[in-house]
């Protein structure tokens, strides 16, 4: 089968096969997944593959053994992680780093990823600039602008509380 040849068949027949492996499955991602890697292993064998008689069901015959196999895969996961469970509590995040999120949030987003970046992950001013291209005193600027609003924003937050507390 040439390339013209099996351009040809992919688009003659990848919707209906999809559609064919999404009944089988009843997952459409999974039938769109599997169906394009049997078509990746026929266009590996692509040089022999019009000589078989029914090319489409050889796509759909593999198609459905991969299927099989990934949802025999995922169910020794599933059974493995049920066996090897152990219940733990996870903490929620404390009330100082919500509110540092809450306020992380309101900035824009280049501001958001250098505070971030600096703060949190210990980045270089360098380093952030050379992640986001952009010059060094962008950067420094983004810096400035963002702990400012940062300490606006919680600043209000503290102040509101202490209205709150002082009404009541």
């Amino acid at each position: 089968m040439t390339e013209e040849e099996f351009d040809a068949f992919y688009h003659a027949s990848f919707s209906r096969l999809v559609h064919q492996l999404y009944a089988l499955t009843g997952d459409f991602s999974e039938a769109q997944d599997v169906v394009q890697e049997a078509f990746v292993r026929a266009w590996d064998r692509r040089a022999q593959f019009f000589a078989a008689e029914a090319p489409e069901a050889w796509i759909r015959t593999v198609a459905w053994r991969l299927a099989v196999s990934r949802w025999r895969r995922a169910r020794r996961g599933w059974d493995l992680l049920r066996r090897n469970h152990v219940e733990q509590s996870v903490d929620g995040p404390d009330p100082t780093h919500a509110a540092l999120v809450a306020a992380l949030r309101k900035l824009p987003e280049a501001q958001r990823q250098a505070v971030v970046l600096h703060h949190l992950c210990d980045m270089t001013v360098d380093q952030i600039a050379a992640e986001a291209d952009v010059p060094t005193g962008t950067v420094k600027a983004r810096l400035s602008r963002g702990r400012a609003a940062l300490a606006r924003i919680l600043g209000n937050r503290e102040g509101e509380g202490e209205q709150h507390r002082a009404h009541s």
